[in-house]
This record gives structure tokens, C-alpha cells and sequence, in this order.
């Protein structure tokens, strides 16, 4: 079971992958398959330091780092593919599933992500869970990504929830320093590679 703090919280914000779908796996072959295409290096260590950071951004950093000229919309496009075809094989988390069947109904949900609307809306549906949340904020839906808060506060603003009342369920630094910065709490979720 995953502890929450206490307060009174008007609403849940939920990142995605690794928090309600532990699909970090599947993310990184899709990576590691697309990028190799390309010759282009991408070490474990790095994909997870980088978690929650957008696809495009992550192809970005990657050219620079590697001095490659890897077309983004291409390898964004390719790894994505490569994502839904294993999508079938990730599981829920069950710790978070369990809030989300304790709560839905008598608070409003949403999804705050760096993935795509696409992997995300598959990601919820593959698990049959779609329909519970209210809001997908998802990458394109804000300017400064996490840890900036605006994802987050993005989120708050369409539920109509005043960010203090909001409780964060996320698994990665990026997402944790992005509750933070926009006052709100946040339960950190381990990794089932992490125990």
C-alpha cells in the first residue's frame, strides 16, 4: 500500500509512465530500437536520469550531446510506434491503481506527462482506465516542462483546484521538483525495479 500524507486534497495529479503504468521498460526499448537506427548511444542510467523530460527535448539533447542530426519528428514519430507495438506487454502499478479505485468518483483525477497525448491516452486504455480521468495534460499542453511547475498548475487550473489542495503521485526527480515548485504535496512512487 502507498502511504499518502495527510490534508484535505480537492484532487489527484498523476504523472504516467513508471507511476500509473509501469511502462519505463517498454519506453526504453523503444528508445534503444529507434535511436540505434541512428547509431546514436542512450544509456540506462541517462534514460531514467531524464525521465519525465518530452520525447522531442530528449532527441534534442541527444544531437547535441552525440553531435548526430537525428530528424526529430522522424525519431519522435518511430520510437513512438515502437512504444504502442510493446504497450500490451506493461502492467498497472498497484499501489497507485489502488488509490485511483479508492478515490475516482468522489475527487476529480488528472495526468500530468511528458509523453505524448497518443502513449498516454494508450497507456490508460490498455489498462482500462481511461474514463476515470478528467484532464490529460500531456506534452504540446505547456511551454516549460517538468520540473518547471507549469505542467502541474496547468492541470490544477482546469480542474479548478487551487494547486495547495492538489496531491502529486509521481516516480521521477523532474516530476517531484515540479510538485514542489508549484506548492504542492507529492507522494513519490518507487520503481518495482527499485522495490
Amino acid at each position: 500500500m502507498l502511504p499518502l500524507p495527510s490534508g484535505d486534497f480537492q484532487a489527484y495529479l498523476f504523472d504516467c509512465d513508471g507511476t500509473i503504468v509501469d511502462s519505463m521498460p517498454q519506453h526504453y526499448t523503444a528508445w534503444r530500437q529507434a535511436l540505434d537506427e541512428w547509431g546514436c548511444e542512450f544509456p540506462e542510467e541517462l534514460f531514467y536520469a531524464w525521465a519525465g523530460r518530452p520525447t522531442a527535448d530528449i532527441v534534442a539533447a541527444l544531437n547535441d550531446q552525440q553531435r548526430l542530426n537525428m530528424p526529430l519528428e522522424t525519431v519522435v514519430a518511430r520510437r513512438e510506434a515502437l512504444f504502442q507495438q510493446l504497450l500490451p506487454t506493461a502492467a498497472g502499478i498497484p499501489g497507485v491503481l489502488h488509490h485511483i479505485d479508492d478515490a475516482h468518483g468522489r475527487i476529480p483525477f488528472a495526468v500530468v506527462s511528458g509523453s505524448t497525448r497518443e502513449a498516454v491516452t494508450a497507456s490508460l486504455d490498455a489498462l482500462g482506465i481511461l474514463d476515470r480521468f478528467d484532464v490529460l495534460v500531456c506534452a504540446g499542453d505547456y511551454t516549460r516542462p517538468k520540473p518547471d511547475p507549469e505542467p502541474f498548475l496547468r492541470a490544477a487550473e482546469l480542474l479548478g483546484v487551487p494547486p495547495r489542495s492538489c496531491l502529486v503521485f509521481e516516480d521521477a526527480d523532474l516530476g517531484i521538483e515540479a510538485a514542489t515548485a508549484a506548492g504542492m504535496a507529492a507522494v513519490r512512487v518507487p520503481q518495482p525495479r527499485q522495490g
